[in-house]
C-alpha cells in the first residue's frame, strides 16, 4: 500500500523550528507518512543535509515566482484584498493590533492609495461587523490562484497540505491550489500574536492547530473558524525549552560572551522595531550598568532583532548605534541572531542554545512585549517590558511611528499585563525601580508567570510537537464540514 503524503510549507525560519526542530515531522514519519517540506529554494540543500531522513523530501517553495505573481498579476487588487484580509477581523475580539496597521497604511499612503483609504475604512468596518462579508472576502481571494506547484502536486499526490499560516503569507498560493484540487488544507499557528494581528485566512481552510484556548477564541470569534476546525495542541517550538535540551552551562555561556560570573545579568531582546526604535530603551540601561546604579554590580547583554539585518537603513543604523554602546560603556555586550540563509534571513532556530541560555541566565529579562516574554516566563525569569517613547519616533518624514506607551492594549500585551507576569517601565525612573525590585525579589511574580504560561501555551510537558503531529495525521484526507 502506497504511503500517504503530506505537504508542509515552511516559508519562515520559525516554521523550520516548528516543524523540523520539534517532534511534528518525526511523528508523521513514525506513522508511515511521506512528508514533503517546501521551503526557500536557496537553502534546500542545507535543510536536506541537516534534517534529511527516510520519508522526508525537501522541495523548493518558489517564493520568487509567488512574489512575482503577487506584484504583476492584478497587483493593486491583490494588495487591497490582502490588506482587508489582514485588518478585517471581527470586532468581537480585541482589534488594537489591526487598528495600528490600518493607521500605518493610512499614514504612509500616497497617490491613489491615499484616495482609496476612506472607502477602505468603510469596507473594514463592514467586514468587522459581518461574518458573511468576511467569508465572501475569502472566496474573492481564491480567484488569484496561479498554477505554481502543478508539477509537485502531480508528482507526489498529497492528501493534506499544511502551512505555517492559513494563507497570511505567500503560502496562500500553495493552499489555494490545494483547495482547487479538493485536497484538505491545515494550518498551524507559529506566532503568539498571529490570530489577533493577521485575521482572516488567505485561502479556504479545513483545519488549524493553535497554542491555547485564548488563540482558539481569537480564531473562532475573530475570523470565523468553526470550533471543531480548531485544535489546541500547544506550541511545539517551545518543547525544547521545557525539556532543557538546548541549555548550555552557565560557565560556558558566560565565557562565550565574555560575561562576568560575579555580575548580575540583564538581558535585553530588541523588539517592535518596525514601529519604533529600541535605542531609547537600551541606552539608559547601558548607562545604569556602567554607572553601577543598581545595588548589585550588573552587566547588560543586548540581543539584536532579526530585522536589524534587513537592508532598511534605519534598522542597520540602529544596529550600529547599539554596537557602539559596547565600545562606549563597560559591561555592555551584544549578541546577534544566527542567520538561516536564503530568504528566511535571521529568523531561525540555528541559535536556540543561545536564546535558551540568555533567558535562563538573565537575572532580569527586558524587552518590548516581545514573544520572548512568554519564553522568558517559561524559564521563570523576572520580566520587564521597557516602553520608552522615542522623541519623534524614527524621525523620518512620511514614516509611521507608534509610541511604545500606546501599545499596551494590543491583545498579547494586554494579557501579559493583566496576568501580572512582569512589570512595565515607561520612564527611566520606573525602569531603574523595576530592575532593582526584580533583582531583589526574583520570585515575586513566580505564580503569575506560571499561570501566564498555562494560559498562553497550555501544555508544559514538552510533547506539543508529538501532539500536533498526531493531530495533523488525523487530518489527512479529511475535509471540514463548512
Amino acid at each position: 500500500m502506497a504511503k500517504k503524503t503530506v505537504f508542509i510549507s515552511a516559508d519562515h525560519g520559525l516554521a523550520i523550528v516548528y516543524f523540523l526542530q520539534s517532534d511534528v515531522v518525526p511523528t508523521l514519519l513514525e506513522n508511515d507518512v511521506q512528508v514533503v517540506v517546501l521551503t526557500d529554494d536557496g537553502i534546500k540543500e542545507q535543510i536536506q543535509k541537516r534534517f534529511g531522513k527516510d520519508g522526508l523530501i525537501i522541495e523548493g517553495l518558489r517564493l520568487k515566482e509567488a512574489r512575482r505573481y503577487a506584484e504583476t498579476h492584478s497587483a493593486t487588487t491583490q494588495w487591497w484584498l490582502n490588506f482587508m484580509r489582514r485588518v478585517g477581523g471581527s470586532k468581537r475580539i480585541n482589534t488594537e493590533a489591526m487598528d495600528s496597521h490600518v493607521e500605518q497604511v493610512a499614514f504612509e499612503a500616497t497617490g491613489r492609495r491615499r484616495l482609496m483609504m476612506p472607502f477602505m475604512r468603510m469596507m473594514i468596518n463592514y467586514l468587522r461587523s459581518s461574518s458573511a462579508a468576511r467569508k465572501h472576502l475569502v472566496k474573492d481571494q481564491m480567484m488569484f490562484s496561479p498554477e505554481l506547484y502543478t508539477d509537485l502536486f502531480d508528482k507526489y499526490q498529497p492528501e493534506l497540505v499544511v502551512a505555517s499560516t492559513p494563507g497570511w503569507r505567500l503560502d496562500r498560493y500553495l493552499l489555494r491550489q490545494a483547495v482547487k484540487r479538493k485536497i484538505p488544507t491545515a494550518s498551524v499557528i507559529v506566532g503568539w500574536d498571529n490570530p489577533s494581528s493577521y485575521s482572516i485566512p488567505g485561502s479556504s481552510m479545513d483545519w488549524v492547530n493553535c497554542w491555547s484556548e485564548v488563540q482558539k477564541e481569537e480564531l473562532v470569534l475573530g475570523s470565523d473558524w468553526k470550533p471543531e476546525q480548531v485544535h489546541v495542541g500547544g506550541i511545539p517550538t517551545y518543547d525544547g525549552y521545557f525539556r532543557k535540551q538546548w541549555l548550555m552551562s552557565k560557565e560556558e555561556y558566560f565565557k562565550l560572551h565574555d560575561l562576568d560570573l560575579n555580575r548580575k545579568l540583564l538581558g535585553y531582546a530588541c523588539s517592535f522595531i518596525t514601529f519604533s526604535p529600541n535605542y531609547q530603551n537600551i541606552e539608559p540601561l547601558a548607562r545604569m550598568v556602567a554607572e553601577d546604579r543598581f545595588e548589585q554590580p550588573a552587566q547588560l547583554l543586548i540581543r539584536l532583532h532579526p530585522n536589524h539585518f534587513m537592508t532598511e537603513p534605519l534598522y542597520a543604523g540602529e544596529r550600529e548605534r547599539i554596537q557602539e554602546l559596547t565600545r562606549r560603556y563597560p559591561h555592555v555586550h551584544v549578541v546577534e541572531p544566527v542567520p538561516l540563509g536564503g530568504e528566511l534571513g535571521y529568523y531561525s532556530g540555528e541559535d536556540m542554545p543561545e536564546k535558551t541560555s540568555m533567558m535562563a541566565y538573565s537575572d532580569v529579562f527586558l524587552t518590548v512585549y516581545s514573544t520572548m516574554v512568554v519564553e522568558a516566563a517559561i524559564h521563570d525569569r523576572p520580566i520587564v517590558s521597557v516602553c520608552f517613547d522615542a522623541p519623534g519616533g524614527w524621525n523620518v518624514p512620511g514614516r509611521f511611528d507608534l509610541p511604545l506607551s500606546k501599545i499596551g492594549e494590543w491583545p498579547t500585551h494586554q494579557r501579559f499585563r493583566k496576568a501580572g507576569a512582569g512589570r512595565v517601565a515607561l520612564t527611566e525612573a520606573e525602569l531603574q525601580e523595576a530592575v532593582q525590585y526584580s533583582l531583589n525579589n526574583p520570585n515575586a511574580e513566580k505564580e503569575a508567570r506560571r499561570k501566564f504560561i498555562e494560559q498562553e501555551v497550555t501544555f508544559r510537558d514538552g510533547f506539543s510537537g508529538k501532539r500536533t503531529g498526531e493531530y495533523l495525521y488525523t487530518c489527512i484526507g479529511k475535509r471540514a464540514n463548512k
